[in-house]
């Protein structure tokens, strides 16, 4: 009988795999040796491999000029990142090097765009395109970009009145993108995004307020769905709502050029994960050619805006288990040396999905386990709701180290979990390194931001 948790793997999953794979019984994650990392730096511990987010990218890129060629597409097609996942400078510098974009979603994302612009990682030519709901600073921020020159900064309209507050703030011609109030999924309590204008209004808020508008153009149409690109009967229907509507607004409005289709790639949450971009990437391509060949107008030029898919799966999280409490004849709860709350903030306010795998100890045999974290909170742990399966790991013995990586975690949990602030319980948060590749492509490791300290939180709470 196969009882050791590397048969448990690899009669489960196809294993080893592109990012990982054993190397003297221990596990490597995109050609890291994970048990140096933690001897040299401990745990808990967060990594950044920055060459990942560089890979992604190009590899999009390629996926999407193929279709365009397979299908001889008219348009040009542009990679923007989404800010929001990771405002990180060491994340925003790996993403420029590849000739990208820039899609912003609040006011102090101008001040990063203006500090990147001085420090020549980007130009007049890229292009900033600034969504979410816009009031005051933000507003501002747009106006005065726009005003010192920027040629490529599309404000999109989430509003009816954002029109009227862009033009009172600058004093040149506005390149504008208009945001459409996508139909949500049937499980969402809501049916309209509160985000943007819904699809029967569109046309009209164009007549009324920007056709005539010397001083304003649209350029965008921008299409978003909450729950990414998927292969399902919602994404093609919204979609093909969305193409109804660029279609009657290209009619009217010829300086239309553009349609972003927001809404981002799935990145692996399981060794079991399975996605076809390229089929979904040709398929999205057919449909805009076919929808505007019929309609005898003009294909659009394509933005995505990419957040996740850039930067998650550059990420991961390092952690030891401390001790196993045995709450009962059937849990046993490994306690590992962090808190789920404060770094993986997604894990237990949404239930999202990571790659869990133990670092060393692959030929132990297994058992069935739950894991918690250190804060007094009920909530903080992580477990088969979470997981895509039961959670099995080596067999706990007590003086014998035991280490887990979660994997594909470079996307939101820093800025949802406040990075470097005041932490629920005061877990301070880990460690953070940073992992490059120099000319050679050997692996260069810095250290970002040491583990929190005591001193680091009285300061916050006001004691010094």
């Amino acid at each position: 009988m196969n009882t050791r948790y590397i048969d448990l793997i690899e009669q489960t999953f196809e294993f080893p795999q592109q990012e990982f794979y054993l190397q003297n019984g221990t596990l490597n994650f995109h050609n890291i040796d994970l048990i140096k990392v933690i001897e040299e730096h401990g745990t808990p511990l967060k990594i950044t491999y920055l060459p990942k987010i560089s890979e992604n990218i190009l590899q999009a890129k390629k996926w999407f000029n193929d279709a365009i060629k397979k299908h001889n597409y008219k348009g040009k097609y542009f990679y923007s990142y989404c800010t929001k996942s990771s405002h990180f400078k060491h994340v925003l510098n790996e993403a420029l090097k590849n000739d990208i974009h820039i899609e912003t979603s609040s006011a102090f994302d101008i001040n990063i765009v203006e500090k990147l612009k001085e420090e020549g990682k980007i130009s007049d030519k890229t292009y900033v395109v600034c969504n979410g709901f816009k009031r005051d600073e933000y507003i501002k921020n747009i106006a005065r970009l726009i005003n010192n020159g920027h040629k490529n900064c599309i404000p999109v309209i989430d509003n009816y009145e954002e029109l009227s507050l862009l033009q009172q703030e600058t004093k040149k011609k506005l390149k504008l993108g208009i945001r459409i109030a996508s139909e949500e999924e049937p499980k969402f309590e809501f049916y309209t995004s509160r985000l943007g204008i819904g699809y029967k209004n569109i046309l009209n808020f164009y007549r009324k307020e920007i056709k005539s508008n010397k001083k304003a153009e649209v350029k965008m149409l921008h299409f978003f769905i909450n729950t990414g690109i998927k292969d399902n009967a919602y994404y093609w229907n919204e979609l093909n709502k969305c193409l109804k509507v660029y279609i009657d607004l290209k009619r009217i409005c010829p300086s239309l050029d553009t349609l972003n289709i927001g809404g981002g790639f799935p990145i692996k949450t399981s060794l079991g994960f399975s996605y076809d971009y390229q089929y979904m990437i040709d398929e999205i391509i057919n449909q805009i050619q076919l929808a505007c060949e019929e309609a005898e107008v003009a294909t659009p030029n394509i933005f995505t805006e990419f957040g996740s898919y850039t930067v998650g799966e550059s990420g991961a999280n390092i952690y030891k288990v401390l001790y196993q409490k045995k709450q009962n004849d059937r849990e046993s709860w490994n306690m590992i040396d962090s808190s789920f709350i404060t770094t993986l903030p997604d894990s237990w306010a949404i239930n999202r999905r990571f790659i869990m795998l133990p670092i060393n100890r692959w030929n132990d045999n297994y058992e069935r386990v739950l894991l918690g974290g250190l804060t007094c909170d009920s909530d903080d742990y992580y477990n088969s709701e979470q997981h895509i399966n039961a959670i099995y790991l080596p067999k706990y013995k007590e003086g014998v180290p035991l280490y887990i990586g979660f994997f594909n975690t470079g996307a939101y949990q820093d800025s949802i979990g406040g990075y470097g602030g005041l932490q629920h319980c005061l877990i301070p948060q880990p460690k953070h390194i940073l992992i490059n590749k120099d000319a050679e492509g050997n692996i260069k490791t810095s250290v970002y931001k040491e583990k929190q300290t005591h001193n680091d939180f009285l300061k916050i709470l006001g004691y010094e």
